[in-house]
């Protein structure tokens, strides 16, 4: 899979989606709802094993490295699984025989596209998103979804204390939660395939910091934090117990199922981080990825 040199968007996903799938019969893809805009967003599932691990990245709009990320790390897990090659010394057969995973590469497409692009005068919604932006034409900073809510604060999590906590009352670039919990097609795309496919364990793909967050509110079971351990010992992130955070993807995860969830912000730098970048933190994070398949 060719990984550009400046930024890797939904066209780019969708084509290593379409290699990926068309190289490997046990690999397959399927379409769990749609943007605002109306773009697939696609899920991957590979291995056929009883514990189901659900992946996730792009949430945020300038964190789309995290696309490219669990796309190489897809590739990677599928190249090994077929040729019988262990894969960080762990063998890619018997992990996906042990576990089913389900990875959505990219939740906020429009918002990844805008980040990358901008808002030509042809874009549909360009007046609305350069007033949303304060005018301004620059969006490589833009984290919510094209409709400017922030996905990663739409859960039904005590989404009304993210509310209060964030105080911001209308669409913009970042940490608006929306008019009300699942207001949104890709967030609520995401929690009902959750709620279908009944994950054993999440973790959504963030950037940056090299943490992992891994608790929520007391409603983590008993061996998240040891868990959480587990995945920083193999990557050397820091497990980290947050407070002061709601409405989540995990936060909702942990809160409904009381199974693991984790977020792990990748990377250390300012958003977005360079693709100049990659490699240096897919060294770092794909022996956690492997890690989270054996949870």
């Amino acid at each position: 899979m060719m990984y550009p040199a400046q930024s890797f968007g939904y066209l780019e996903m969708v084509e290593g989606v379409r290699q990926l799938v068309g190289r490997y019969s046990f690999l397959s893809a399927y379409v769990i709802g749609e943007s605002v805009m109306g773009k697939p967003l696609i899920a991957l599932r590979c291995g056929s094993g009883p514990r189901r691990i659900h992946m996730n990245g792009s949430f945020h709009a300038n964190e789309w490295i995290t696309s490219a990320l669990l796309m190489r790390f897809a590739a990677d897990l599928s190249a090994a699984y077929s040729s019988g090659e262990p894969v960080c010394g762990q063998q890619a057969e018997q992990l996906c025989r042990e576990a089913t995973l389900w990875l959505v590469p990219m939740v906020n497409p429009d918002g990844v596209e805008l980040a990358q692009r901008g808002a030509p005068p042809t874009h549909p919604w360009h007046r609305q998103l350069l007033e949303w932006n304060g005018g301004s034409e620059r969006f490589s900073g833009w984290k919510a979804n094209i409709r400017g809510v922030d996905l990663n604060d739409q859960f039904p999590a005590f989404w009304e204390e993210e509310c209060k906590r964030r105080g911001v009352t209308g669409p913009g670039p970042r940490d608006y939660p929306g008019p009300y919990p699942l207001s949104e097609p890709e967030a609520r795309a995401l929690a009902r395939f959750t709620e279908i496919m009944s994950f054993d364990t999440v973790l959504a793909l963030h950037t940056q910091g090299r943490e992992i967050y891994w608790n929520y509110r007391n409603y983590e079971p008993a061996e998240a934090e040891e868990l959480a351990n587990r995945l920083g010992r193999a990557s050397g992130y820091k497990p980290v117990k947050l407070s002061g955070s709601d409405a989540g993807y995990k936060d909702w995860f942990i809160q409904q199922y009381r199974r693991p969830g984790f977020t792990v912000e990748a990377g250390f730098g300012e958003n977005p981080l360079p693709m100049a970048n990659f490699d240096q933190i897919y060294v770092e994070l794909q022996p956690l990825l492997l890690e989270a398949l054996r949870l």
